[in-house]
């Protein structure tokens, strides 16, 4: 049978006047079949209701429906191999083809029943979706080192509005900022706010600390007037709208990625402006839409929410605080003192007497300790016999040119080691680490002797050096200057 743009074809060629063995000629077609279809142009679309030839599995149809039945995840070229072993004289391998049609059709027979999707009528200004998607597939690197992230992304379901943020876990403060840039950047609020259970962000809390971060979440959507959803468990097809838009966004970053010819940038500031320009050119071209959208949505609060959690700690003997069950160190002088910790998400500030005394990066995950050498060496001096037996005493090497002088010492001289690492560290905190870790390089690679002493001459010497500074001055002829402005012959008069 003839497509309809075939049957076209003879039909002009036949309005030109053109002979039925012309027209076989020039479309390729048997003279017969031209002549069938002038009578009758309309294609016939007879649908075959019979089999051109017998099943070959219809005997063993009801043994098929079996192992399905029995075995519903049963694929149907496991059947036919199965089949082969169990009757080798009756099937040959190009029948596959017909037992997968044959199992297609007897699974919508007694097949389980197929997830159905139901799509949504979303008004405008009505509903925005929150989620969090990993970026680990695009392989993206700051300063050529892998950049391990993740992106909170809010979605608007009518016009498809979004906006996305760097963050590193599926925390309460990730999801926090996140919502509160994105709606910065709207510049108004819908009315609901669509999440799935939280359950990645409240599976590692105690009960008590669940109820805070749903008593915090609370507040949270109080504070920008929204009512709050939640999809069910394991169902993330309930929030479908951000769902697809994670897929559809990431591809999009990577085509983007592929154009640019690198996956590196010089800083997370470039990598964050690369997302902006790109959320900004996907927003123009739904334009319309989020015009639409914008009238119907409230407007923003006039405070926002504070970037941090507040927490006060006291300052232990061991000149250690505990934030989110990780410990850092401070400076030994706040001992005894309560001091306040602003946990950001990437970061904690201490602050003490209405000033900002340390800022460290802050630690994921719970019993990690984060300890600076710097805090608690001038106390390690005094008791150097301590350091044997440290529980952070790996945090007191910085570098492995710090760790190499250690093994060194305790080699050539096991019973001062300590005490002299101490002391090159105490230069190190005082004189810079880098300074004297440049020294000690150069001492490890000569198999020379580490001495406080020698050290100290060594950065005194450098520091002279580095100090001197040759300036020569030319001093102007003044004849010059008085010849240029007719001020020669003057007198000048002290």
């Amino acid at each position: 049978m003839l497509r309809r743009k075939e049957i076209i074809a003879i039909l002009r060629l036949s309005q030109g006047m053109e002979s039925i063995t012309t027209v076989a000629r020039k479309t390729g077609h048997a003279r017969n079949t031209v002549k069938k279809y002038l009578k009758n142009p309309e294609p016939r679309n007879v649908q075959r209701t019979w089999r051109t030839r017998r099943n070959p599995f219809e005997s063993d149809r009801e043994e098929i429906r079996g192992l399905l039945e029995a075995h519903p995840g049963l694929e149907a070229k496991t059947i036919f191999e199965h089949f082969c072993v169990k009757y080798p004289d009756k099937y040959s391998s190009g029948q596959l083809r017909t037992l997968q049609r044959h199992i297609r059709i007897l699974k919508t027979e007694i097949g389980p029943n197929k997830e159905v999707m139901f799509s949504q009528n979303h008004p405008p200004g009505e509903l925005g979706c929150s989620d969090f998607t990993h970026m680990g597939s695009l392989k993206i690197t700051i300063a050529g080192q892998p950049f391990d992230h993740l992106l909170y992304h809010f979605v608007l379901s009518y016009s498809n509005w979004e906006w996305v943020r760097v963050c590193f876990s599926e925390s309460f403060q990730s999801l926090s900022m996140g919502l509160q840039l994105s709606l910065t950047n709207l510049g108004g609020v819908p009315k609901q706010h669509l999440t799935d259970s939280l359950a990645a962000a409240v599976s590692n809390l105690g009960e008590k600390r669940k109820k805070e971060f749903r008593r915090r979440y609370s507040e949270m959507l109080s504070h920008f007037g929204m009512e709050g959803r939640a999809t069910q468990p394991y169902s993330p097809n309930e929030n479908g709208d951000v769902e697809q838009r994670n897929y559809r966004l990431k591809r999009a970053i990577d085509q983007a990625l592929i154009l640019r010819c690198s996956r590196n940038f010089h800083s997370r500031e470039d990598y964050q402006e690369f997302l902006r320009d790109m959320l900004v050119r996907l927003n123009r071209s739904r334009a319309a839409r989020v015009n639409e959208e914008i009238e119907k949505l409230s407007p923003l609060p006039k405070t926002l929410l504070p970037e941090y959690t507040r927490i006060d700690c006291r300052v232990t003997k061991f000149s250690l605080i505990n934030v989110k069950s990780c410990r850092y160190s401070v400076p030994s002088r706040l001992i005894g003192q309560i001091v306040e910790a602003r946990v950001f998400e990437d970061h904690i500030d201490v602050w003490f007497g209405g000033q900002k005394r340390l800022t460290c990066p802050r630690l994921s995950g719970k019993g990690k300790h984060s300890v600076d050498y710097r805090h608690v060496i001038d106390g390690l001096r005094r008791k150097p016999g301590a350091f044997r037996q440290y529980v952070y005493q790996e945090s007191f090497f910085p570098t492995t040119t710090f760790r190499m002088a250690y093994d060194q010492l305790r080699e050539t001289n096991p019973f001062h080691a300590d005490k002299t690492y101490l002391e090159v560290l105490h230069l190190a905190a005082s004189s810079g680490q880098d300074a004297v870790e440049g020294v000690l390089r150069g001492l490890l690679g000569a198999n020379g002797t580490i001495c406080p002493r020698s050290i100290q001459g060594e950065l005194g010497q450098r520091g002279t050096k580095a100090a001197v500074l040759h300036v020569n001055v030319t001093l102007p002829d003044s004849k010059e200057y008085d010849a240029t402005f007719g001020l020669g012959g003057m007198k000048y008069v002290s």
